[in-house]
């Protein structure tokens, strides 16, 4: 074997680690890039989740203003009728010492009532003078994403109903907001 075969064997070799040590490098990268997607479709499933559940925990509560109205309390002074600021922190039950809301649990959240007081021309209600206002915060919680969602129900009588007749008692949803 000459001395020029020799040498020429381990150049060979040479790139081939080379080019070996290229797609190494390679590889890696997509492997962290696929990572960070898949971070990402997580985050947005549970913002998505967050979403649903808030929307959720705002239908339970106005299902419970539709129960309850008789016995919901109206906001004693301006601080208790503002919105909770509680919201974006709240992760638990129970009743809020500022706002005075009681938050309650959902499966993966929370909702707070707040009746507002009597108004005059509830909007999107042609006919209406008189109506009951209530407002409906929802909280959803999944995995680190939290959705904070806010509706006003208003409660008035059927037209032609007779004043303090229940059946004749309507609710209907008059505004919705996301806050978080």
């Amino acid at each position: 074997m000459t001395s020029l075969s020799r040498h020429q064997a381990g150049m060979a070799l040479l790139v081939c680690l080379t080019f070996l040590l290229m797609l190494s490098v390679l590889g890696v990268s997509a492997l962290q890039s696929a990572g960070q997607q898949q971070k990402i479709a997580g985050s947005v499933l549970f913002a998505h989740q967050s979403l649903q559940a808030a929307e959720t925990a705002l239908r339970r509560g106005e299902l419970q203003v539709q129960a309850q109205w008789p016995r919901l309390i109206e906001c004693a002074s301006a601080a208790q009728c503002i919105p909770p600021q509680e919201a974006r922190t709240r992760d638990s039950p129970g009743v809020d010492p500022v706002s005075r809301v009681i938050w309650e649990r959902t499966p993966d959240g929370f909702f707070g009532i707040q009746s507002l007081g009597q108004g005059v021309m509830p909007a999107n209600l042609p006919g209406i003078t008189v109506g009951q206002f209530y407002r409906v915060t929802g909280i959803g919680l999944r995995g680190l994403s939290r959705t904070v969602l806010e509706s006003v129900v208003v409660s008035y009588q059927q037209v032609g109903a007779a004043p303090g007749q229940a059946q004749g008692l309507l609710f209907k949803r008059v505004m919705w907001r996301q806050i978080q």
